[in-house]
């Protein structure tokens, strides 16, 4: 290791970054099992002593809620403060490795290691999420899913931090849930997931409705197709809607875990089976 750096502010930490080659280190699940064998590469940008990227929290400023860039799993599953909206993100947090890994890893790191199996990046898809990133010259919002650019490559710059994940509150309406399907119940890669989240009115009918698959495609994808032909469906008849023809962006790939038409299978069902369950907590 060339040199390692452990700042107690965003701005010590960004004045930092404005000197290329750091590599960043959050709860550090992904950043360990990354070496393999081999050396850390370049030096250590190690902000888990940032006090002011704890916690999750109101912002009644900008009308909605933020996830600090250290808030870990356990604690977001902890919260018990936020809108049933977020019950998605805590069905998420649960499938993210062990108990050990719940209780260390970031929820912020988990977009920012980018994996196209990311178990937050669905949920945080349908809660309308934005990442905020901040360097030395400025802090910029933009939506998760210009955020996240393919496998492992994201739109951060060299010389930022994401320093948190801001949910609006038009993203926190209604009643959400979160479909994963392994090889096993726990501790294992997603073959497919979705993540939905429906508001309804005072009649049952959908009013809008929010439709993401993980794992099905380099980056997660919404259904803003289906979303749309969901609007004024009613909530017994929501699981009815979907068909395979609203998967049609979708591209996933054979592997050892299963192969491509299985995939697309699974997220129908899933898409299914999700906004089922979202329909059962209106009614």
């Amino acid at each position: 290791m060339e040199r390692y750096a452990q700042p107690t502010s965003v701005k010590e930490a960004v004045e930092l970054l404005a000197t290329d080659g750091w590599v960043m280190l959050a709860g550090g699940t992904d950043f360990y099992p990354g070496l393999g064998e081999g050396p850390v590469s370049g030096p250590v940008l190690d902000i888990s002593r940032i006090d002011d990227l704890r916690g999750i929290s109101r912002d009644d400023d900008n009308a909605g809620w933020h996830i600090g860039a250290l808030a870990t799993w356990t604690q977001l599953v902890r919260a018990d403060h936020l809108p049933p909206a977020f019950n998605c993100l805590k069905q998420a947090a649960l499938e993210v490795g062990s108990v050990q890994i719940q209780n260390r890893a970031t929820i912020v790191g988990n977009i920012c290691n980018a994996s196209p199996a990311a178990d937050g990046v669905p949920t945080l898809l349908v809660l309308d999420a934005q990442v905020e990133l901040t360097s030395a010259r400025a802090t910029r919002r933009m939506v998760l899913g210009e955020f996240l650019q393919g496998n492992r490559k994201t739109a951060r710059r060299p010389d930022e931090i994401v320093t948190g994940i801001f949910i609006p509150d038009t993203g926190a309406r209604g009643a959400s849930a979160f479909f994963k399907l392994g090889s096993r119940r726990y501790l294992v890669i997603s073959i497919a997931m979705v993540a939905a989240r429906l508001d309804l009115d005072g009649a049952g009918l959908v009013t809008s409705a929010a439709v993401s698959i993980g794992a099905c495609s380099v980056v997660a994808q919404r259904l803003p197709r289906l979303e749309a032909e969901l609007a004024g469906a009613g909530a017994a008849d929501v699981a009815s809607v979907p068909e395979a023809r609203h998967l049609d962006g979708l591209s996933p790939i054979d592997d050892v875990r299963a192969p491509a038409g299985y995939r697309l299978e699974a997220a129908l069902e899933g898409v299914r089976r999700a906004l089922a369950a979202c329909a059962e907590v209106r009614s």
